[in-house]
């Protein structure tokens, strides 16, 4: 009797930490150039292995594609923490600061709409795009995490851009290399909303 009582509070214990976690990005979430089973997201799972991880990243998604894609994710996957990194390519297309903006506005409205936690990832764009230009687009995660009361989280290519070996030839996607280092940066994020 007391062990399947034993069993039976493990089994809800186990179930209550089992949230699922939507990843909602661009080609750096998406394992572009390399495998997927050797991407971050895919190395997240096996460092939180209680979750389930749905990885909702396409390569050359846009804060638009994301915004048209997330309703359908949302339903199907019942998430109950969405990491959201997108933006890098609303920037390589010349996007405005209000653009981006007005749809990752959206994009946080739908998610907190469900009771799912958002932990939004800053993105930075190259910086020959201009440093007003930068400044601007950084402005914008800044103000949406204050605005909306949610976490940012430091933009993850911040340390690994700057090292030609962990960057895949056209200096814009990590390389395998840099899977892990990305996965070690994200997880203690999720991990401390989740909590």
């Amino acid at each position: 009797m007391l062990t399947l009582l034993t069993l039976t509070c493990l089994l809800v214990s186990t179930q209550a930490l089992a949230a699922p976690i939507l990843i909602l990005g661009d080609s750096l979430s998406a394992s572009y150039g390399i495998d997927e089973d050797k991407g971050w997201v895919n190395l997240l799972r096996a460092k939180l292995p209680e979750h389930e991880i749905i990885n909702g990243s396409v390569s050359g998604e846009t804060t638009a594609g994301g915004l048209r894609r997330l309703p359908a994710l949302l339903e199907s996957g019942k998430p109950k923490l969405v990491l959201i990194e997108l933006g890098g390519n609303d920037g390589l297309r010349g996007f405005t600061a209000q653009q981006l903006k007005e749809n990752l506005t959206k994009i946080i409205i739908l998610v907190k709409e469900t009771h799912a936690k958002v932990l939004l990832s800053e993105v930075m764009v190259p910086p020959n795009y201009g440093p007003r230009y930068a400044q601007m687009f950084a402005d914008v995660y800044n103000q949406l995490a204050k605005e909306h009361e949610i976490t940012l989280m430091p933009f993850f290519m911040k340390d690994i851009a700057i090292y030609p070996e962990l960057m895949q030839r056209d200096r814009i996607h990590p390389n395998a290399q840099a899977q892990m280092q990305i996965a070690d940066f994200v997880q203690p994020w999720v991990t401390q909303i989740l909590e």
